[in-house]
Protein backbone atom coordinates (compact mmCIF):
# COMPACT_ATOMS: atom_id res chain seq x y z
CA UNK A 1 0.00 0.00 0.00
CA UNK A 2 2.76 2.11 0.13
CA UNK A 3 2.75 5.18 -2.16
CA UNK A 4 5.10 4.41 -5.49
CA UNK A 5 6.87 7.71 -4.85
CA UNK A 6 8.36 6.61 -1.31
CA UNK A 7 9.02 2.94 -2.46
CA UNK A 8 11.59 4.93 -5.11
CA UNK A 9 12.81 7.39 -2.63
CA UNK A 10 13.70 4.62 -0.60
CA UNK A 11 15.33 2.32 -3.23
CA UNK A 12 17.38 5.34 -4.24
CA UNK A 13 18.09 6.32 -0.64
CA UNK A 14 19.59 2.15 -0.55
CA UNK A 15 22.47 3.16 -3.13
CA UNK A 16 25.80 3.53 -0.85
CA UNK A 17 27.17 6.59 -2.35
CA UNK A 18 28.79 7.74 1.01
CA UNK A 19 32.51 9.18 0.94
CA UNK A 20 35.47 8.53 0.90
CA UNK A 21 34.03 5.74 -2.17
CA UNK A 22 30.47 6.85 -3.29
CA UNK A 23 28.46 4.47 -5.54
CA UNK A 24 28.41 7.07 -8.71
CA UNK A 25 28.02 4.24 -11.08
CA UNK A 26 24.98 2.86 -9.33
CA UNK A 27 23.22 6.35 -8.63
CA UNK A 28 23.79 7.43 -12.48
CA UNK A 29 22.15 3.95 -13.41
CA UNK A 30 18.97 4.55 -11.13
CA UNK A 31 18.84 8.53 -12.26
CA UNK A 32 18.99 7.88 -15.61
CA UNK A 33 16.79 4.39 -15.41
CA UNK A 34 14.12 6.84 -13.91
CA UNK A 35 14.39 9.39 -16.59
CA UNK A 36 14.23 7.41 -19.32
CA UNK A 37 10.73 6.16 -17.90
CA UNK A 38 9.84 9.56 -17.50
CA UNK A 39 10.14 10.42 -21.38
CA UNK A 40 13.22 12.87 -20.52
CA UNK A 41 16.10 13.31 -22.70
CA UNK A 42 19.51 11.92 -20.58
CA UNK A 43 22.82 13.74 -21.30
CA UNK A 44 26.19 12.30 -18.72
CA UNK A 45 29.39 14.73 -18.90
CA UNK A 46 32.39 13.33 -17.41
CA UNK A 47 33.35 16.82 -15.92
CA UNK A 48 37.02 14.40 -14.55
CA UNK A 49 37.86 11.14 -13.66
CA UNK A 50 35.06 9.25 -12.70
CA UNK A 51 33.17 12.34 -11.56
CA UNK A 52 30.13 11.98 -14.01
CA UNK A 53 27.10 15.22 -13.54
CA UNK A 54 23.85 13.49 -15.12
CA UNK A 55 21.19 15.84 -17.13
CA UNK A 56 17.75 15.16 -17.81
CA UNK A 57 15.88 17.49 -19.81
CA UNK A 58 12.13 18.01 -20.54
CA UNK A 59 12.07 20.41 -23.28
CA UNK A 60 9.94 23.23 -23.21
CA UNK A 61 7.64 24.08 -26.34
CA UNK A 62 10.18 27.40 -26.80
CA UNK A 63 13.54 26.70 -26.42
CA UNK A 64 15.14 29.86 -27.24
CA UNK A 65 13.74 31.24 -23.42
CA UNK A 66 16.24 30.64 -20.72
CA UNK A 67 15.88 27.42 -18.92
CA UNK A 68 14.70 26.86 -15.68
CA UNK A 69 17.38 24.13 -13.53
CA UNK A 70 17.01 21.63 -10.87
CA UNK A 71 20.03 20.82 -8.90
CA UNK A 72 20.60 18.31 -6.53
CA UNK A 73 23.90 16.03 -5.63
CA UNK A 74 24.30 12.26 -5.38
CA UNK A 75 26.36 11.97 -2.41
CA UNK A 76 26.09 11.94 0.84
CA UNK A 77 28.10 12.05 4.22
CA UNK A 78 29.65 9.05 6.03
CA UNK A 79 28.19 7.70 8.91
CA UNK A 80 29.01 6.13 12.41
CA UNK A 81 26.51 3.15 12.39
CA UNK A 82 26.95 2.45 15.98
CA UNK A 83 24.89 5.76 16.75
CA UNK A 84 22.25 4.94 14.61
CA UNK A 85 18.80 2.88 15.52
CA UNK A 86 18.90 1.42 12.24
CA UNK A 87 21.35 0.56 9.26
CA UNK A 88 22.04 3.58 7.67
CA UNK A 89 21.37 2.39 4.00
CA UNK A 90 18.64 0.28 4.39
CA UNK A 91 15.76 3.13 4.21
CA UNK A 92 13.91 1.86 6.85
CA UNK A 93 10.28 3.40 7.67
CA UNK A 94 9.36 3.16 10.99
CA UNK A 95 5.40 2.88 12.21
CA UNK A 96 5.15 6.67 12.36
CA UNK A 97 6.46 6.66 8.79
CA UNK A 98 9.62 8.01 9.42
CA UNK A 99 12.30 7.07 6.57
CA UNK A 100 15.77 6.33 8.25
CA UNK A 101 18.92 6.57 6.01
CA UNK A 102 21.84 8.49 5.10
CA UNK A 103 20.03 10.84 2.58
CA UNK A 104 16.90 11.21 3.31
CA UNK A 105 17.47 15.67 4.62
CA UNK A 106 20.39 15.93 2.64
CA UNK A 107 19.67 15.45 -0.38
CA UNK A 108 18.41 12.45 -1.81
CA UNK A 109 14.37 13.47 -0.94
CA UNK A 110 14.95 16.45 -3.03
CA UNK A 111 16.03 14.49 -6.39
CA UNK A 112 13.02 12.38 -6.41
CA UNK A 113 10.76 14.88 -5.66
CA UNK A 114 12.15 16.72 -8.76
CA UNK A 115 11.08 13.70 -10.79
CA UNK A 116 8.00 13.08 -8.99
CA UNK A 117 6.42 16.38 -9.81
CA UNK A 118 7.50 15.93 -13.38
CA UNK A 119 5.84 12.69 -14.02
CA UNK A 120 2.61 14.07 -12.53
CA UNK A 121 2.88 16.81 -14.76
CA UNK A 122 3.23 15.00 -17.75
CA UNK A 123 0.59 12.12 -16.42
CA UNK A 124 -1.64 15.41 -16.78
CA UNK A 125 -0.40 16.37 -19.93
CA UNK A 126 0.98 19.75 -18.86
CA UNK A 127 4.01 21.16 -21.06
CA UNK A 128 5.54 24.87 -20.56
CA UNK A 129 7.08 27.36 -22.48
CA UNK A 130 10.52 27.03 -21.02
CA UNK A 131 12.44 23.96 -20.44
CA UNK A 132 13.03 21.91 -17.23
CA UNK A 133 17.09 20.72 -16.63
CA UNK A 134 17.63 18.53 -14.11
CA UNK A 135 21.43 18.30 -13.09
CA UNK A 136 22.71 15.34 -10.49
CA UNK A 137 26.17 16.23 -9.03
CA UNK A 138 28.88 14.38 -7.79
CA UNK A 139 31.31 15.52 -4.85
CA UNK A 140 29.36 18.26 -3.52
CA UNK A 141 29.86 17.45 0.13
CA UNK A 142 33.49 17.39 -0.50
CA UNK A 143 33.13 20.95 -1.73
CA UNK A 144 32.05 20.36 -5.00
CA UNK A 145 35.50 20.81 -6.70
CA UNK A 146 35.70 17.83 -8.95
CA UNK A 147 31.89 18.49 -9.51
CA UNK A 148 29.36 22.36 -10.09
CA UNK A 149 32.77 23.97 -9.53
CA UNK A 150 34.27 22.27 -12.85
CA UNK A 151 30.84 21.97 -14.84
CA UNK A 152 29.92 25.33 -14.49
CA UNK A 153 32.85 25.82 -16.61
CA UNK A 154 32.34 23.52 -19.30
CA UNK A 155 30.05 24.20 -22.46
CA UNK A 156 28.06 21.47 -21.91
CA UNK A 157 26.62 23.55 -18.55
CA UNK A 158 26.25 26.71 -20.86
CA UNK A 159 24.33 25.40 -23.60
CA UNK A 160 21.73 24.74 -20.72
CA UNK A 161 20.83 28.83 -21.22
CA UNK A 162 19.93 28.99 -17.66
CA UNK A 163 17.82 31.30 -16.24
CA UNK A 164 16.68 30.24 -12.56
CA UNK A 165 17.89 27.77 -10.27
CA UNK A 166 16.37 25.55 -7.70
CA UNK A 167 19.39 24.03 -5.50
CA UNK A 168 19.01 22.74 -1.36
CA UNK A 169 18.26 24.24 1.50
CA UNK A 170 17.58 22.80 4.94
CA UNK A 171 14.38 21.29 7.07
CA UNK A 172 12.80 23.29 9.63
CA UNK A 173 11.32 22.50 12.81
CA UNK A 174 8.42 25.01 13.24
CA UNK A 175 5.52 25.67 10.43
CA UNK A 176 7.61 28.03 8.48
CA UNK A 177 9.85 26.99 5.48
CA UNK A 178 13.56 27.83 5.12
CA UNK A 179 14.90 29.40 1.82
CA UNK A 180 17.88 30.57 1.37
CA UNK A 181 19.05 33.38 -1.30
CA UNK A 182 22.24 33.10 -0.55
CA UNK A 183 25.16 32.27 1.18
CA UNK A 184 28.51 32.72 3.23
CA UNK A 185 32.03 32.54 1.88
CA UNK A 186 33.97 29.70 3.16
CA UNK A 187 37.46 30.70 4.42
CA UNK A 188 39.68 27.74 5.62
CA UNK A 189 42.58 29.55 6.84
CA UNK A 190 46.14 27.77 8.16
CA UNK A 191 48.13 30.09 10.69
CA UNK A 192 51.86 28.71 11.21
CA UNK A 193 53.81 30.06 13.86
CA UNK A 194 57.29 29.80 13.92
CA UNK A 195 59.79 30.38 16.81
CA UNK A 196 62.58 29.39 19.21
CA UNK A 197 62.94 25.91 19.91
CA UNK A 198 65.01 24.21 23.13
CA UNK A 199 64.28 21.72 25.68
CA UNK A 200 61.34 21.10 27.66
CA UNK A 201 62.91 22.24 30.99
CA UNK A 202 63.52 25.47 30.35
CA UNK A 203 61.78 29.24 29.83
CA UNK A 204 62.48 30.00 26.11
CA UNK A 205 61.63 33.31 24.98
CA UNK A 206 59.57 33.83 21.46
CA UNK A 207 58.39 30.19 20.88
CA UNK A 208 56.22 28.73 18.69
CA UNK A 209 53.51 28.42 21.37
CA UNK A 210 53.37 31.41 22.70
CA UNK A 211 52.59 33.18 19.36
CA UNK A 212 50.13 30.49 18.36
CA UNK A 213 48.01 31.08 21.61
CA UNK A 214 47.51 34.80 21.30
CA UNK A 215 46.97 33.40 17.54
CA UNK A 216 44.49 31.53 19.08
CA UNK A 217 43.01 34.22 21.52
CA UNK A 218 42.47 36.10 19.09
CA UNK A 219 40.88 34.17 16.77
CA UNK A 220 38.57 32.63 19.49
CA UNK A 221 37.52 35.92 20.97
CA UNK A 222 35.94 36.97 17.62
CA UNK A 223 34.23 33.99 17.86
CA UNK A 224 32.85 34.55 21.25
CA UNK A 225 31.50 38.23 20.22
CA UNK A 226 29.79 37.07 17.24
CA UNK A 227 27.87 34.23 18.88
CA UNK A 228 27.11 36.68 21.63
CA UNK A 229 25.81 39.00 18.77
CA UNK A 230 23.42 36.17 17.36
CA UNK A 231 22.38 35.46 20.78
CA UNK A 232 21.12 38.92 21.88
CA UNK A 233 19.34 39.72 18.81
CA UNK A 234 16.38 36.95 17.82
CA UNK A 235 16.11 38.98 14.16
CA UNK A 236 19.27 37.20 13.42
CA UNK A 237 19.96 33.32 12.26
CA UNK A 238 23.09 31.91 11.69
CA UNK A 239 23.54 33.09 8.20
CA UNK A 240 23.71 37.02 9.51
CA UNK A 241 26.81 36.42 11.25
CA UNK A 242 30.61 35.00 10.68
CA UNK A 243 31.02 31.43 12.41
CA UNK A 244 34.74 30.38 12.84
CA UNK A 245 35.90 27.34 14.45
CA UNK A 246 39.57 26.47 15.54
CA UNK A 247 39.51 22.72 13.37
CA UNK A 248 43.00 21.38 13.51
CA UNK A 249 45.90 21.88 15.35
CA UNK A 250 49.57 20.55 14.56
CA UNK A 251 53.38 20.67 15.88
CA UNK A 252 55.47 18.91 18.15
CA UNK A 253 57.92 16.52 17.98
CA UNK A 254 58.43 14.65 22.02
CA UNK A 255 56.67 15.80 25.33
CA UNK A 256 60.58 16.79 26.17
CA UNK A 257 61.17 19.25 22.75
CA UNK A 258 60.09 23.35 22.76
CA UNK A 259 58.48 23.08 19.35
CA UNK A 260 60.30 25.42 16.29
CA UNK A 261 56.71 25.35 14.72
CA UNK A 262 53.20 25.02 14.63
CA UNK A 263 50.33 25.75 12.91
CA UNK A 264 46.21 25.95 13.55
CA UNK A 265 43.48 25.69 11.51
CA UNK A 266 39.95 27.58 10.71
CA UNK A 267 37.14 27.21 9.42
CA UNK A 268 35.23 30.75 8.87
CA UNK A 269 32.07 31.21 7.04
CA UNK A 270 31.33 34.52 6.45
CA UNK A 271 28.12 36.16 5.05
CA UNK A 272 27.11 38.11 2.03
CA UNK A 273 27.39 41.59 4.12
CA UNK A 274 30.89 41.53 5.15
CA UNK A 275 33.78 43.55 4.17
CA UNK A 276 35.41 40.95 2.95
CA UNK A 277 38.88 42.30 1.93
CA UNK A 278 38.51 44.48 5.53
CA UNK A 279 37.98 40.77 7.45
CA UNK A 280 41.19 39.47 5.69
CA UNK A 281 43.23 42.66 7.17
CA UNK A 282 42.21 41.90 10.27
CA UNK A 283 43.19 38.30 10.09
CA UNK A 284 46.46 39.84 9.43
CA UNK A 285 46.52 42.08 12.04
CA UNK A 286 45.29 38.91 14.57
CA UNK A 287 48.55 37.11 13.14
CA UNK A 288 50.89 40.54 13.62
CA UNK A 289 49.72 41.53 16.95
CA UNK A 290 50.98 37.50 18.17
CA UNK A 291 54.85 38.24 17.03
CA UNK A 292 57.34 37.59 14.26
CA UNK A 293 57.30 34.33 11.98
CA UNK A 294 53.39 34.00 12.35
CA UNK A 295 52.39 33.65 8.64
CA UNK A 296 48.89 32.69 7.67
CA UNK A 297 47.60 30.91 4.28
CA UNK A 298 44.31 29.87 3.01
CA UNK A 299 43.40 25.83 2.18
CA UNK A 300 39.95 27.74 0.67
CA UNK A 301 39.02 31.16 -0.18
CA UNK A 302 35.47 31.65 -1.74
CA UNK A 303 35.34 35.70 -2.97
CA UNK A 304 31.92 35.43 -4.48
CA UNK A 305 29.20 36.87 -2.41
CA UNK A 306 26.49 37.23 -5.03
CA UNK A 307 23.00 37.05 -3.80
CA UNK A 308 19.60 36.23 -5.65
CA UNK A 309 16.45 38.72 -5.61
CA UNK A 310 13.67 38.36 -3.19
CA UNK A 311 12.21 41.46 -4.86
CA UNK A 312 8.51 40.92 -6.25
CA UNK A 313 9.54 43.40 -9.30
CA UNK A 314 12.21 39.79 -10.22
CA UNK A 315 9.88 38.00 -12.29
CA UNK A 316 11.85 34.55 -10.85
CA UNK A 317 11.01 35.36 -7.10
CA UNK A 318 7.48 36.74 -7.91
CA UNK A 319 6.75 33.00 -9.37
CA UNK A 320 8.23 31.44 -6.86
CA UNK A 321 6.76 33.50 -3.78
CA UNK A 322 3.61 33.40 -5.38
CA UNK A 323 3.04 29.86 -5.74
CA UNK A 324 4.22 29.56 -1.68
CA UNK A 325 1.24 32.43 -1.45
CA UNK A 326 -1.03 30.67 -2.82
CA UNK A 327 -0.28 27.58 -0.87
CA UNK A 328 -0.37 29.33 2.28
CA UNK A 329 3.39 28.39 2.87
CA UNK A 330 5.51 30.68 5.21
CA UNK A 331 8.64 31.47 3.71
CA UNK A 332 11.38 32.20 5.85
CA UNK A 333 14.31 34.00 3.62
CA UNK A 334 17.90 32.99 5.24
CA UNK A 335 21.29 32.87 4.13
CA UNK A 336 22.15 29.62 4.19
CA UNK A 337 24.77 29.25 7.16
CA UNK A 338 27.32 26.63 5.22
CA UNK A 339 28.05 26.02 1.61
CA UNK A 340 26.11 24.37 -1.40
CA UNK A 341 26.46 23.94 -5.19
CA UNK A 342 24.38 27.55 -5.45
CA UNK A 343 27.36 29.14 -4.82
CA UNK A 344 28.74 28.35 -7.97
CA UNK A 345 25.55 28.34 -9.47
CA UNK A 346 25.56 31.93 -8.39
CA UNK A 347 29.43 32.73 -9.47
CA UNK A 348 28.33 32.56 -12.90
CA UNK A 349 25.83 34.67 -13.02
CA UNK A 350 22.28 32.84 -12.30
CA UNK A 351 20.09 33.53 -9.63
CA UNK A 352 19.78 30.53 -7.27
CA UNK A 353 17.43 29.37 -4.35
CA UNK A 354 18.16 27.01 -1.97
CA UNK A 355 14.96 25.31 -0.93
CA UNK A 356 13.92 21.62 0.60
CA UNK A 357 10.33 21.87 1.69
CA UNK A 358 10.69 19.89 5.07
CA UNK A 359 8.77 21.79 7.47
CA UNK A 360 7.82 20.19 11.18
CA UNK A 361 11.48 18.50 10.70
CA UNK A 362 14.22 18.36 12.56
CA UNK A 363 17.60 19.68 10.86
CA UNK A 364 19.27 16.05 10.59
CA UNK A 365 21.56 16.53 7.74
CA UNK A 366 24.99 15.02 8.48
CA UNK A 367 24.14 13.83 11.79
CA UNK A 368 22.77 10.22 13.53
CA UNK A 369 19.34 9.15 12.70
CA UNK A 370 18.94 11.46 9.84
CA UNK A 371 15.09 10.34 9.01
CA UNK A 372 12.63 12.12 6.79
CA UNK A 373 8.94 11.71 7.26
CA UNK A 374 6.62 10.32 4.20
CA UNK A 375 4.57 12.88 4.51
CA UNK A 376 6.48 15.50 4.68
CA UNK A 377 8.26 13.91 1.51
CA UNK A 378 5.15 13.90 -0.48
CA UNK A 379 3.70 17.43 0.75
CA UNK A 380 7.17 18.35 -1.24
CA UNK A 381 6.06 16.55 -4.37
CA UNK A 382 2.34 18.81 -4.26
CA UNK A 383 4.90 22.17 -3.80
CA UNK A 384 7.15 20.99 -6.76
CA UNK A 385 4.25 20.12 -8.77
CA UNK A 386 2.93 23.82 -8.41
CA UNK A 387 6.27 25.51 -8.61
CA UNK A 388 7.39 23.80 -12.15
CA UNK A 389 4.46 25.41 -14.02
CA UNK A 390 5.07 28.63 -12.61
CA UNK A 391 8.73 28.78 -12.99
CA UNK A 392 8.50 27.30 -16.40
CA UNK A 393 5.59 29.44 -17.07
CA UNK A 394 7.51 33.28 -16.54
CA UNK A 395 6.87 35.45 -19.40
CA UNK A 396 9.96 36.15 -22.07
CA UNK A 397 12.14 38.41 -20.08
CA UNK A 398 13.27 41.54 -21.72
CA UNK A 399 16.97 40.38 -22.45
CA UNK A 400 15.44 37.27 -24.26
CA UNK A 401 13.37 39.52 -27.05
Amino acid sequence: SEDPSVTLFREYLRIDTVHPKPDYDAAVRFLERVGTDLGLACQKVEVCQGRVVLILTWQGTNPRLRSVLLNSHTDVVPVFEEHWTYPPFEAVKDSQGNIYARGAQDMKCVSIQYLEAIRRLKAEGKCFARTIHLTFVPDEEVGGHKGMEMFVQRPEFRALNVGFALDEGLASPSDTFSVFYGEKSPWWIKVKCVGSPGHGSRFISNTAAEKMHKVINSFLAFRESEKQRLKSDSSLTLGDVTSLNLTMLEGGVSFNVVPSEMAASFDVRIPPTVDLKAFEEQVAAWCRGAGDGVTYEFHQKCMDQHITSTEESDPWWKAFSGVCRDMKLQLKLEIFPAATDSRYIRAVRHPAIGFSPMNRTPVLLHDHNEFLNEQVFLQGIDIYARLLPALASVPPLPAEG
